[in-house]
């Protein structure tokens, strides 16, 4: 037995030696080698006798959350319902997997991270993606032609996780979306005002939200000189400024994706300039992009869309920004994304975006894709990144050491002796038929510290004593477990409010 101990730890630490190199990012020659070293020693160990060893672990891109953790996620959530209802949406929900036909070719180069699901004979399904393509298929299946509805549910990406950074591989997403044809720019506007809303509302620090328009990119690929079969590939690098260098994006443009240098520093002009409502006016009388049909009318949406943005009162918080290119293959006109942005270093230094936490855009053309015949729904809309903006909770709760509520129960029924527990049972009762959120210990006697202790580690506001003395007056007695504060309670099977002997009325309206 020690002799396979032993050996069980030179497995464990050639292991995490193998695993070193390759976050090391070590020569392959080198990891093959400890690699093969590893093979031997388990060949050494063989079979464990037919036991099993199985490690508990969730499966690589997911987690668990524990009760602190979803109250915290239940009150981001509720802010983000709140204002979507505020803005009159109605809430729709879609199967977790659709027809594998449904998702393909819908998000271009991202169309690799779609899980595919074992065919069960019959029908090839995957996961879905986003929310936003079976909300188009919902459209074009039931024949609708306008709604505005939001949308709550998980997702999934074969992606490389990024766990501090809340990037996951099973994530949650916040949709709101407006379809039907509407006068330009209005539900546009509008979905950058609930954004704006969302975010302040929340209150996990200042952001900016920037805007573009995939006809303005189009139109300026084409004066560049970038050949039609490119333009998304091309797209897909622009999209990337955001994280890497100029360089890196012209670099991997040229070399990777045979793009010319010139075209590539034609595109370079363009891209690194950001701004206001001026940069859009700049731009319309720009003589090259001015000619562009495509360019001319993003320009020009844009330009209305400032005017609303400004009539909102949320100018100040957007900025035109033309290396904003969203790699989705469906967005057709105007396309936004939220960044939290870190405060300066120093004086006079531009703030630095430290990770995009909502985005979306307008997709006039996806609906007919599923249509038999073709027709299009315009639709716009947005998705809040709520897995970064948890992260982003978590870590300032976790500084802080703020303690959370993971319960919602308003009072504790406790006992000062022993042998009530039926008197309990009766009061809990009547409280939980009165809509009131109450609790007991699951203990015939309990100890009346017990009872008060649980009602502090929990955050329980109140409890409601019965003793010996209270059921001879008909009584309870209310206590507030911060204050320690004392009332005489309720008269049993009477209207709330009325003195019972010198007792103050109890405050119930606390707990309703």
């Amino acid at each position: 037995m020690a002799e396979r101990a032993a050996l069980e730890e030179l497995v464990r630490l050639q292991g995490e030696r193998v695993r070193g190199l390759k976050q090391q990012k070590a020569s392959a020659e080198q990891i093959e080698e400890e690699v093969a070293k590893l093979l031997k020693l388990k060949a050494q160990l063989g079979p464990d006798e037919g036991k099993q060893k199985f490690v508990l672990k969730t499966p690589k891109g997911t987690r668990d959350y524990s009760p602190r953790q979803m109250a915290v996620r239940e009150k981001v959530f509720d802010v983000i319902i709140s204002c979507f209802k505020r803005h009159g949406a109605e809430v729709i929900d879609t199967p977790v997997f659709e027809l594998k036909e449904t998702l393909t070719g819908k998000y271009g180069e991202d169309s690799k991270l779609i899980y595919d699901l074992k065919d069960q004979g019959g029908e090839l399904l995957s996961l879905r993606y986003d929310l936003t393509v079976p909300f188009a298929r919902y459209l074009a299946m039931n024949k609708l032609t306008n709604i505005k509805r939001y949308h709550i549910a998980k997702v999934y990406r074969r992606d490389n996780p990024a766990m501090t950074r809340g990037r996951y591989r099973e994530f949650y997403q916040c949709d709101f979306d407006i379809a039907g044809q509407f006068d330009p720019m209005i539900p546009d506007a509008e979905c950058l005002e609930i954004m704006c809303e969302i975010l302040r509302s929340l209150q996990i620090g200042d952001f900016l939200v920037k805007v573009n328009d995939r006809r303005i990119l189009d139109g300026m690929f084409a004066i560049c000189g970038v050949p039609d079969s490119k333009f998304r590939t091309i797209c897909s690098s622009v999209d990337k400024l955001d994280k890497v260098s100029w360089e890196e994006v012209k670099n991997e443009m040229v070399e990777e994706k045979g793009l010319a240098p010139e075209v590539a520093d034609h595109i370079g002009d363009y891209v690194q300039q950001h701004g206001g409502i001026s940069l859009v006016e700049q731009l319309l009388q720009d003589p090259e992009l001015s000619q562009n049909k495509q360019a001319l009318e993003g320009l020009g949406d844009l330009k209305l869309l400032f005017e609303y943005l400004t009539l909102f009162g949320i100018a100040d918080k957007i900025s035109f920004d033309l290396s904003l290119a969203r790699g989705l293959d469906y967005y057709t006109g105007v396309i936004y994304e939220a960044v939290l942005l870190q405060t300066p270093v120093q004086a006079g230094e531009e703030p630095l975006g430290v990770g995009s936490v909502a985005a979306g855009g307008r997709y006039d053309g996806l609906v007919g894709m599923f249509d038999p015949k073709g027709r299009k729904v315009p639709c716009v809309g947005l998705s809040i990144g709520v897995e970064r903006i948890f992260s982003i909770v978590e870590q300032r709760l976790e500084a802080t050491e703020e303690k959370v509520r993971t319960t919602e129960t308003q009072v504790l029924v406790a006992s000062a002796q022993k042998k009530l527990l039926e008197e309990r049972l009766k009061l809990v009762s009547e409280l939980w038929n009165a809509g009131i959120k109450a609790e007991l210990l699951y203990k015939k006697n309990p100890k009346l510290l017990n009872q008060l202790q649980y009602c502090e580690e929990a955050g329980i506001p109140l409890v409601a004593i019965i003793g010996e003395q209270e059921l001879k007056d008909g009584v309870i007695k209310l206590r507030s477990v911060a204050s320690r504060e004392e009332v005489g309670g309720r008269p049993k099977r009477r209207p709330c409010g009325r003195n019972q002997k010198e007792n103050k009325p109890a405050p119930l309206h606390l707990l309703s």
